[in-house]
């Protein structure tokens, strides 16, 4: 009996002393562990031990290995601190399709300025009172137009106009039309130019295709695009005088691209017009597209829509609007010199035009004529009077006196 009373005895002990020990640890707050492996109390050691010696044992949890520190983010003083238990807040993760996305061409958008300035720049004069219509044929071997040519492929910001045309409809930016042999340009709908196939399949162009309807985009190498072939170009211009303010001078109207392709099997040189821009269309974009104008002043620059409106560019007159719709080629023949014969005669017109307009009086030519009048009088009054002098007789020479005594003076004498 004895065993068992002080077997008995200890359990009771044990059950007083867990309990006295868990009441003032359940009204105080927790305190925070340290991390690392966990320490047990002496009292939970014996609690087990006494009272759950029939209970399984849990298994023994593994060190756990101290955290790193992270770095600390300096807050902004405007914003309140955060809780600790309040997640931070990071920023987003770039997503796949950003990674691939192409960088906006800033130049290629156009503000509400630059239209409404292209709308005031493409509105006809409302008081034309005399107008004339021509073609010209731009050669890009002369020099006066190689700004329009070179250089080939973009070369850093610049870049020449063929490559423009071809970078603004491959991003749906303008629309060009059909070229139609032997007839005027059209700018309907039904005579627009499909870029995919009147362009990039016909004369079998490397792309890539990127996006779908309205959003779709062509996506062309700038080695792959023909402008080294692109030699020529003819533009539709237009001389007219406004009577409201007093002005001539031309305009161009539109813009036709000529591509020249050469079959070296059998050595044959095609001319091939691509298609009809307007002008109106394209000049927000050539006024932000700056060329190189001078070979001893690589600092000079224009924009290619100043090299158009200042007239820099020399191109032959290949046909004017007339009646009977006929080239000069048409009217003259195949005759160089007759041909040559037509295109000075017409730009003589113009510029006979342009004189005729206002009249000019020149303080030196005025001078002149009062310098030449004055000295005619002198010379008509010198003639007269060698004619009178000429006429005139003579008069008899009287006769001479015989010699006489001197005479005296005699004065009076009081």
């Amino acid at each position: 009996m004895k065993p068992l009373y002080t077997i008995g005895l200890i359990v009771m002990l044990a059950y007083s002393i867990a309990g006295f020990s868990q009441n003032p640890v359940q009204n105080q707050p927790q305190q925070a562990q340290p991390q690392g492996p966990s320490v047990r109390r002496p009292q939970q050691q014996v609690q087990q031990q006494v009272a759950g010696q029939n209970q399984p044992q849990k298994p023994a949890q593994t060190p756990q290995t101290p955290s790193r520190p992270q770095p600390q983010v300096q807050q902004n003083p405007n914003q309140p601190p955060q809780s600790p238990n309040t997640p931070d807040r990071r920023a987003p993760r770039q997503r796949p399709s950003d990674k691939t996305q192409q960088p906006v061409d800033k130049s290629s958008v156009l503000t509400e300025r630059a239209k409404i300035k292209n709308e005031q720049q493409s509105k006809a004069p409302e008081h034309v009172v005399w107008l004339r219509e021509m073609y010209r044929n731009i050669d890009l071997d002369k020099d006066n137009n190689a700004a329009l040519y070179y250089p080939v492929q973009p070369a850093g910001d610049r870049m020449n106009l063929f490559t423009t045309i071809f970078k603004l409809m491959a991003d749906k930016k303008i629309t060009a039309y059909n070229y139609i042999p032997n007839q005027m340009e059209v700018f309907t709908d039904s005579q627009k130019v499909d870029f995919e196939k009147d362009i990039l399949k016909k004369y079998k162009i490397l792309y890539k295709q990127e996006g779908t309807g309205d959003n779709v985009r062509y996506v062309v190498d700038n080695s792959d695009i023909p402008s080294a072939e692109v030699l020529s170009y003819l533009i539709k211009e237009g001389w007219y005088f406004d009577a409201a303010t007093g002005t001539f001078k031309s305009q161009v109207l539109a813009i036709c691209p000529m591509l020249v392709l050469k079959d070296y099997n059998v050595g044959d040189i095609t001319n091939n017009p691509l298609f009809w821009i307007p002008y109106e269309n394209l000049r927000p974009y050539l006024a932000r597209t700056m060329v190189m104008t001078s070979n001893y002043n690589n600092v000079l620059t224009y924009s290619i829509d100043d090299f158009f409106t200042k007239g820099m560019y020399k191109g032959d007159i290949i046909k004017t609007v007339n009646m009977k719709d006929q080239s000069l080629a048409q009217q003259v023949g195949d005759d160089p010199e007759k041909l040559k014969h037509a295109q000075d005669s017409i730009e003589s017109q113009l510029k006979a035009f342009k004189e005729q307009l206002w009249v000019h009086r020149d303080t030196t030519q005025v001078a002149d004529s009062k310098s030449g009048k004055k000295a005619s009088v002198k010379k008509e009054s010198s003639t007269k009077s060698e004619s009178s002098a000429k006429e005139q007789k003579p008069k008899a020479a009287k006769p001479e006196k015989a010699p006489s005594a001197p005479t005296r003076s005699v004065r009076r004498t009081r």
